[in-house]
């Protein structure tokens, strides 16, 4: 949205990772004082989807549309967290009440999304413990999907990218880094086990910045903004390709990354549709 590669409007506040309260006269749940965070999905709590437990495709939050978010294109009538104060509604549904005081506060951040979305992305590849997984893309969510699939008992994680600290941390918490600037990532894995794995996430993008420049990787997911091994040229169906080519057949694939109806600045006329 940053880069204009989506129909989002100019004025639209973004963010969507929100902790802090003050309450209004709708709220019973919570008082004044309470510490809480937000995840980065509004819900009413109340319809079927809500009910059974898909609040991300809330139909009432935003109609016409399932889901609605703060600060994000097409989510609803919900400006994001990166102002003094955010609207919360639906409250005592939305807000997740914290232990109270001021510690491990960067910690209970990582709940409004970057956890959640990492573990969501292994829970829709169908992943079981004792279970082989690669996570694409070594950025915060895809770093996050990796450690969630740790932490569920994953046999091995294999964590995909190009950047030297990211796939340096992917090592330290436990899974074995794969560098596509080195060659095709699903050979690379294929080889190592001697067979494809059983589920697969599409996790995470790294975009190596130039020297000099900002680092522009995204923080949800690979997507349609997918590089090649160079980290420069895009291509947005090459994770999806390699996710399927190194995911066993019967397997699962997670797709938390972002693809959206249309691209205004994407490489060519084909991946702009």
């Amino acid at each position: 949205m940053y880069e204009g590669r989506t129909a989002a409007q100019a004025g639209i506040v973004f963010g969507h990772e929100n902790m802090g309260l003050e309450i209004g006269s709708a709220v019973t749940l919570l008082k004044k004082g309470d510490r809480v965070v937000m995840p980065f999905n509004v819900a009413c709590g109340r319809c079927l989807n809500c009910e059974e437990g898909k609040s991300a495709f809330c139909t009432h939050v935003n109609p016409g549309f399932a889901g609605g978010a703060y600060g994000y294109v097409a989510m609803g009538p919900y400006p994001g967290g990166q102002a003094e104060y955010v609207r919360v509604p639906f409250a005592d549904f939305n807000a997740l009440k914290l232990p109270a005081g001021k510690e491990h506060e960067d910690d209970f951040a990582l709940l409004a999304d970057i956890f959640p979305t990492g573990w969501h992305g292994v829970q829709l590849s169908g992943f079981r413990p004792g279970e082989s997984i690669a996570v694409f893309g070594g950025g915060p969510v895809g770093l996050m999907a990796a450690y969630s699939a740790v932490l569920r008992g994953a046999s091995e994680v294999y964590v995909v990218d190009r950047v030297p600290e990211r796939l340096l941390k992917a090592k330290e918490i436990g899974c074995i880094p794969i560098d596509f600037s080195k060659g095709d990532p699903a050979d690379q894995i294929i080889k190592l086990r001697g067979r494809e794995v059983d589920r697969g996430v599409d996790g995470k993008h790294a975009l190596a910045p130039e020297k000099g420049c900002v680092d522009h990787s995204r923080s949800i997911a690979v997507g349609y903004q997918a590089t090649t091994a160079d980290g420069k040229t895009e291509q947005p169906n090459v994770v999806l390709e390699g996710l399927i080519k190194v995911v066993r057949p019967t397997g699962g694939l997670g797709i938390p990354g972002l693809y959206v109806p249309k691209d205004p600045g994407a490489p060519d006329s084909a991946s702009a549709k």
